[in-house]
């Protein structure tokens, strides 16, 4: 069973997740999205994200392990 976390808390949670991953320190996660179509489970995106001076191979591969680690304990309400 996942916590539920409103749209603030999660955005919050996800950017320093997605910060404390290596070369990641510049990147910014400026909203997670809902999706409605998505009933039980993971049912948030992390659409966009600003780069700053990491590279985007980093910040594409902690975005994909961020959503995977929060996804599991946590769900947008």
């Amino acid at each position: 069973m996942t916590d539920g976390k409103n749209q603030n808390e999660l955005t919050l949670l996800a950017e320093e997740a997605l910060r404390a991953h290596p070369g990641c320190d510049t990147a910014r996660v400026p909203a997670v999205s809902a999706l409605w179509h998505v009933q039980v489970g993971r049912n948030w995106e992390i659409p966009n994200v600003v780069l700053g001076d990491s590279l985007i191979s980093d910040v594409d591969r902690a975005v994909m392990s961020v959503h995977r680690q929060l996804g599991r304990k946590f769900h947008l309400v």
